[in-house]
């Protein structure tokens, strides 16, 4: 699951709590040259690496997407998202529509969702909360309206007004893209070799019961 959102989205908490919900869905950890938040981990809300490394890994064919924002790179490693694939996890991959674009071309299978605050006057005021100089907040507005646009092209849009109700279309949308028909290709075909063996088996005449008397 591909998720993208304007920066004051709310996007984070949402993604969140789904994992809290969900113990079979991992969150792949992006790469990225800006330096870690208050309150980040590394490892855990990004990969800091140096500039230098990040071009090394982009040379070396490493990232299934890679972006330059404000002059920073941010990327997803192919290596940590197969792993998990290969692991039978399902994934969570937070990407700005740039890189969403390149998952949708490297993997069609993906669920693209994108977040929404729940109008541009409260994305303005939750940017106003991060203490920026005004110069700053207007840029990041701009982008965000830039990404807004994009959302047009994702298979699914929440807007998120209430915490809990984000969280909980967020699963409905996950629960609904668990049974989607071709995921479960192989198994009706199974039903229906089931459906042949059982007619071939009536087909065939039942032994004659030994009578005592014949």
């Amino acid at each position: 699951m591909v998720v993208s959102a304007p920066s004051g989205a709310g996007k984070t908490s949402i993604c969140r709590g789904i994992l809290r919900q969900f113990p079979n869905i991992r969150f792949s950890v992006s790469c990225t040259t800006r330096p870690p938040r208050l309150g980040e981990v590394n490892g855990k809300d990004y990969d800091f690496i140096s500039a230098g490394e990040f071009r090394e890994r982009i040379a070396r064919g490493e990232f299934v997407e890679w972006v330059e924002n404000y002059g920073q790179f941010y990327g997803t490693p192919k290596k940590t998202m197969n792993a998990f694939l290969n692991q039978g996890y399902d994934l969570i991959l937070d990407i700005e529509p740039r890189g969403a674009k390149a998952i949708r071309e490297h993997d069609p299978r993906g669920v693209f969702i994108f977040i929404l605050p729940p109008s541009l006057s409260e994305l303005k005021s939750r940017m106003s909360l991060r203490g920026e100089s005004a110069a700053v907040m207007e840029r990041r507005l701009q982008s965000s309206l830039d990404e807004i646009r994009e959302a047009l092209w994702y298979d699914y849009i929440i807007f998120n007004e209430k915490l809990e109700e984000a969280v909980d279309q967020f699963r409905s949308v996950y629960i609904a893209e668990k049974s989607r028909r071709d995921l479960f290709t192989e198994r009706i075909e199974a039903f229906f070799k089931d459906e042949l063996c059982l007619t071939a088996s009536d087909k065939v005449p039942q032994a004659r019961r030994a009578n005592p008397e014949e």
